[in-house]
């Protein structure tokens, strides 16, 4: 019985805790609607407003997984500054990779300054969609043609008036699953491009586009590589608590250092997952990245 009351209780537990976040979350949403009455008259503020309700719940978000999860994020790699503007790249498994990030971009205080490319039908989620409206986020429809313009505009308007952020791109375009890992490896045979197991063959335009337009705004690209273990946890098992401890390496670039042409920037950024891929295989068999 003893063993039952607890699964009980931690069930209980995560789901009032997740009904408080959310419900905090749409008195966020109230804010964010009400800094709107500041827009016409200072961007600025408005943009600052915004940028600490997100603060706000984001870390939030990362006391629950430190504080009553007791989860570990353990890093290794470069040293990464605070308060620098990047691109951060990254491998994508579950939805649990977002909480990992914001823990690691409040160590660095940029948790408040994140955008994120998210798809165009997320804006009309209340919470979080609505959240990133406020935000500069970019939300694109996959589509090439259609997304390219607004998404210079946006960075045109964050190079414009300066605004401190870390860019956050999931260059693979969708979480890893084994139906989408046997069709990426399926493209790169067909390509000639090096066959990967633990991530996916990145999607390199969007990437060069965001490198471009942020060009003069952005110090350096961040590479970062989450690893969960063996077996890559469900968000509820995450919301749950059972994931006690996860691996982030990360690299940083100068984009000075960067090569110049899209081709050649294509191929950088197909060697960073050739690379992820050895270091989640790696950690994967030694539990921790390679030194």
């Amino acid at each position: 019985m003893s063993g039952l009351n607890s699964h009980v209780i931690i069930e209980t537990r995560s789901i009032v805790v997740s009904f408080i976040l959310f419900a905090i979350l749409m008195g966020c949403n109230l804010a964010q609607m009400l800094s709107m009455v500041v827009r016409p008259f200072s961007l600025k503020i408005f943009r600052r407003i915004n940028r600490e309700i997100a603060n706000f719940w984001w870390a939030l978000c990362v006391i629950f997984s430190r504080k009553i999860n007791k989860t570990e994020i353990i890093i290794s790699g470069d040293t990464i500054p605070e308060k620098e503007n990047a691109i951060v790249i990254l491998n994508h498994q579950e939805i649990t990779d977002i909480p990992v990030l914001l823990d690691f971009a409040l160590t660095k205080k940029r948790l408040g300054d994140l955008k994120w490319f998210v798809k165009d039908p997320i804006k009309y989620m209340p919470g979080v969609g609505w959240g990133m409206w406020f935000l500069d986020c970019l939300f694109i429809k996959r589509d090439w043609m259609k997304d390219k313009h607004s998404i210079r505009k946006v960075f045109q308007n964050l190079r414009q008036h300066q605004v401190p952020l870390w860019v956050v791109s999931f260059v693979e375009g969708t979480r890893i699953t084994p139906k989408k890992l046997k069709s990426s490896q399926e493209y790169a045979k067909n390509k000639g491009l090096a066959v990967l197991n633990h991530v996916l063959t990145p999607r390199t335009k969007g990437f060069v586009a965001t490198l471009e337009g942020l060009k003069g705004h952005v110090t350096a690209v961040y590479d970062l590589t989450f690893c969960y273990g063996k077996n890559i946890p469900t968000t509820w098992q995450w919301i749950r608590g059972d994931v006690k401890k996860v691996h982030l390496h990360a690299r940083r670039f100068l984009v000075k250092q960067l090569p110049q042409s899209p081709e050649t920037l294509s191929q950088w950024l197909l060697q960073r997952f050739v690379e992820k891929d050895y270091l989640i295989k790696t950690c994967i068999t030694l539990d921790s990245f390679p030194a």
